[in-house]
């Protein structure tokens, strides 16, 4: 392997990154009025009277709860607690489910429902009763995927959006490009994601089939063999809807599915999601990397050439997971090392131009092509989380660690 010594590197200065600057930034954020402060600016201007994203908290507690995990430091699970003890607040007594926001001081706010949040809640619930050994913390997951399965399940896969006692409205939150979309690729991965955790912990067999059924709706809808990408925008019979590749969801999913089929145990799944992962892999390394970053999407055939701090997380990760696919399932030393450079490539972007150096500063939502800050685009708020750029760390830790 050339690139042995730059990993290692890269390895450590990731567990830098954690450590010494995105989790302060997100200790800082606690609010004495219960969970984390809704939103602050890229220029470090706190608002705290700003909505309180649940999605937002779902993240911080999957982040927290994650890295007490590895590390087994009480303050990182002590900052779990009170994003948990906040989640619950945004819990439906009377209808199920989890509300989309919270006011400052907890209470219901936006009370619309998304499958795509109450899923958020799963993975991050699942997590937090892991490291905290809270058992009604597994008990509110598995609670809230009856619930999405009771209501939000359909023939054809599951639906978006609803009132608060679920009746179905239009997806405002997750649709771009005036689509309005009835299913979502984005939804149906964050639904395999919370899936995947609740069945490894409880190895409930009704989870595992959901699970299946998901990954198998992925593989025969989702997934666009003729363009090597996942589709991203569906009406209500799984029709592809605009011509979107979203290449931040694409990179994401190429690592994330394989490890849902090892927490199934299904072989053959995985063999047959092996060869989309490692085509998406490719897909977007040819396609979406420029200039060390990764370009946001494609829509119509135009490029949006926005750096998205997450997009870019999750290249780390996804290539080098193709790498180590390259190594030993394909034996081609020359392509994983491709990879390998792809990974290190983007990390060295990110320390230059995604990451905020200023005191308390965490990364920059967005970079425009000359890595400039783009807009005022907030740097914690309802989507801006510690999720992916935390969640990067830690695989690349293991990852690295695995490979040398």
């Amino acid at each position: 392997m050339q690139e042995a010594s730059a990993l290692k590197q890269l390895a450590v200065e990731c567990a830098k990154e954690l450590l010494n600057h995105i989790l302060p930034f997100w200790l800082d954020l606690r609010d004495d009025r219960g969970g984390f402060y809704g939103e602050v600016t890229s220029n470090l201007m706190l608002h705290p009277d700003a909505p309180k994203g649940v999605i937002l908290h779902a993240r911080i507690l999957w982040t927290f709860s994650s890295v007490y995990l590895q590390t087994r430091k009480q303050e990182y699970l002590d900052a779990a607690r009170h994003a948990y003890a906040f989640l619950q607040q945004a819990w439906d007594p009377e209808n199920g489910g989890f509300f989309w926001t919270l006011t400052p001081d907890g209470e219901p706010l936006e009370k619309d429902k998304y499958t795509y949040c109450n899923a958020f809640c799963i993975y991050s619930l699942c997590v937090f009763s892991e490291a905290a050994q809270e058992k009604r913390a597994l008990e509110l997951a598995r609670k809230t995927a009856s619930v999405i399965e009771s209501h939000c399940a359909c023939k054809t896969g599951y639906g978006e959006a609803y009132t608060h006692d679920w009746l179905p409205i239009i997806n405002e939150h997750l649709s771009e490009h005036d689509l309005h979309p009835s299913r979502t690729m984005n939804t149906t991965l964050h639904l395999i994601e919370a899936y995947t955790e609740l069945y490894r912990l409880t190895k409930d067999a009704e989870i595992g089939e959901k699970l299946h059924s998901l990954l198998q709706l992925t593989a025969d809808r989702i997934y666009n063999a003729a363009h090597n990408r996942l589709d991203v925008f569906f009406d209500s019979q799984f029709r592809s809807l605009g011509d979107v590749d979203s290449y931040g969801h694409d990179i994401e999913a190429s690592w994330f599915f394989g490890y849902a089929c090892e927490c199934l145990g299904d072989q053959e799944l995985k063999k047959r999601f092996q060869e989309i992962n490692y085509a998406l892999a490719k897909h977007v390394c040819d396609t979406a990397l420029h200039d060390g970053a990764l370009y946001s999407e494609c829509y119509q055939k135009a490029d949006d050439k926005t750096r998205i701090w997450w997009v870019q997380a999750e290249g780390v990760i996804g290539f080098l997971n193709a790498a180590r696919t390259a190594e030993e399932t394909y034996h081609d030393t020359e392509q994983a090392d491709s990879f390998y450079r792809c990974a290190l490539r983007i990390w060295n972007y990110i320390k230059t131009y995604q990451i905020n150096k200023k005191n308390g500063g965490e990364w920059y939502a967005e970079t425009d092509e000359t890595g400039k800050p783009k807009g005022e685009h907030e740097m914690a708020g309802l989507w801006k989380c510690p999720y992916h750029n935390s969640r990067m760390c830690l695989e690349v830790i293991q990852r690295v660690k695995a490979i040398l």
